[in-house]
């Protein structure tokens, strides 16, 4: 986060993986935004790299029928204007055939910014950096975009890092999370330290517990393969969750400087209390997809869609988490995600301490204690949950509303998506929102144990049927407090209406 944006500098994006769906459908499109905003200098090229063959006229045609899609009312000429700034490189990482043509087409003979976006198997990035610098392509101007899953375990994490470290120093390493490029997390430092109304009672004193919830709607989709190795708890606790709570919970930085704000996120990573083997079964969850029904009407299971007869592999999860710190003793975070759930939302919910006297027993009503939401998708906002008089009764009634703020109402403008905010942080060099290594290892160290439980532990993830809020189990620690129109193992997600 930019209080005062530095200028951007030409540049050259090179994206590894260029022919994938990360590539293909968030990627260039986040670009290609930019560049209708006015925000990629004149110069600047795309140079997507690949193992298939293919001509640059081949791709091109590939990027603008995604374009088209991602940007429904694009004009001709702009599209023809963006593409012509695209190129295409067939290369083998683990191979040399193709890297001197490569470096030769990189090389412009100015001292422009370059960015390699690795989009591709973390198996490659280490080949892949070597070849940067065998080739003189890590000058100083050159920078390397990570994205995860970053190892799969601490060790595997750790030798990632290290092998990417011996080519780019650690301010060129951007280790990307899209969730902290999101509106709403960033209004979340906002929130708490531009104003003196929640601070003062952000903390245990006040504060009863916090869910962080990631629920989709779809399934595994195309990912079968890759999500079948990793899972629920790999896939999204370790990175999104993991940073939403530390953006939640830390403590204010001393200043907006990206190692302040990163210091401060490693301090709450750091204090994750350990959660033993023979804790693991009381304090998380995990389940798998079963056939079911939902708003697209019947939906196969996990099983089907990923074209096996068993798996052990999770697609649920949900884990109680707390701080071994002064602001946050006894305070639980729950952490829950999952595919095929009822509904496709994002939030972080703040549930208050009830009051500690009412002077309303003879009033019709229940006293709700307040509640925070800060929604990260589909629709971006904040939502203050308070009791007030019901305006159309007899006597005093009680009832709970919501002060709704969004987005996109509160400000008329157009708000940049997460991968355009970061791009732009990564070629201007602001490391604000990105994870330094020790982020990374710190949240391994956190869920390997769980891990393990799970994995050693008999009988595979328990089954909840698609288009439901998860496995039944989760009830008894996630009910708690989020729930605003009903009960259910995630707690129904508040509405935009309240």
């Amino acid at each position: 986060m930019n209080t005062h944006p530095l200028p951007i500098p030409v540049f050259d994006i090179v994206i590894f993986g260029s022919t994938g769906d990360l590539a293909l459908r968030k990627l260039l499109p986040a670009l290609f935004r930019l560049f209708l905003d006015g925000r990629v200098p004149a110069g600047s090229r795309v140079l997507g790299v690949a193992r298939e063959r293919q001509t640059d006229a081949a791709y091109r045609a590939a990027v603008e029928s995604a374009l088209r899609v991602a940007v429904a009312d694009a004009r001709q000429d702009d599209l023809q204007r963006f593409l012509g700034s695209v190129s295409y490189h067939a290369l083998d990482a683990t191979q040399a055939e193709g890297w001197d043509a490569f470096a030769a087409a990189c090389n412009t003979g100015d001292q422009r910014v370059r960015v390699f976006y690795l989009s591709t198997s973390p198996a490659l990035f280490a080949d892949i950096c070597q070849q940067l610098h065998r080739h003189a392509l890590d000058g100083p101007g050159s920078r390397v975009v990570v994205e995860k899953p970053i190892g799969r375990d601490l060790k595997s994490a750790i030798a990632i890092n290290d092998a990417v470290g011996r080519v780019f120093d650690e301010q060129r390493i951007f280790r990307i999370d899209h969730y902290l490029g999101k509106e709403t997390v960033q209004n979340l430092l906002a929130l708490r330290f531009a104003n003196t109304l929640f601070e003062p009672l952000w903390n245990s004193d006040h504060i009863e517990h916090v869910h962080i919830t990631v629920a989709e709607s779809i399934g595994v989709g195309k990912r079968g393969p890759y999500y079948d190795g990793t899972g629920a708890l790999r896939d999204m606790v370790q990175n999104h969750l993991l940073q939403l709570l530390c953006m939640a919970a830390m403590e204010p930085p001393s200043s907006l400087d990206p190692e302040a704000v990163r210091e401060e996120k490693l301090k709450v990573l750091r204090s994750l209390k350990p959660i033993p083997a023979a804790e693991a079964a009381r304090l998380s969850v995990r389940g798998q997809y079963v056939a079911g029904t939902g708003t697209e009407g019947a939906m196969p299971g996990y099983l089907e869609d990923i074209g096996k007869a068993t798996s052990g592999t999770e697609s649920f999860a949900a884990v109680r988490a707390e701080l071994g710190n002064w602001r946050w003793a006894g305070v639980p975070f729950y952490l829950c995600t999952g595919k095929r759930l009822a509904e496709r939302v994002s939030e972080i919910s703040v549930s208050f301490r009830s009051i500690p006297h009412s002077i309303f027993a003879d009033v019709s009503g229940t006293i709700t204690p307040n509640r925070l939401v800060l929604r990260l998708q589909p629709d971006e906002g904040v939502h203050l949950y308070l009791m007030s008089k019901y305006p159309e009764s007899d006597g005093l009634h009680l009832k709970p509303v919501s002060l709704n703020m969004s987005f996109a109402d509160a400000f008329g403008v157009r708000q940049l998506d997460a991968y355009e905010r970061l791009l732009l942080d990564v070629v201007r060099g602001n490391l604000t929102l990105f994870m330094h290594r020790d982020e990374i290892e710190a949240a391994w160290r956190w869920i390997d144990p769980i891990e393990t439980a799970w994995s050693s532990a008999t009988g595979g993830p328990e089954p909840y049927a698609a288009g439901s809020w998860g496995p039944a189990s989760a009830a008894p620690f996630l009910l708690r407090g989020i729930s605003g129109e009903g009960d259910s193992p995630l707690g129904a997600p508040v509405r935009s209406g309240g």
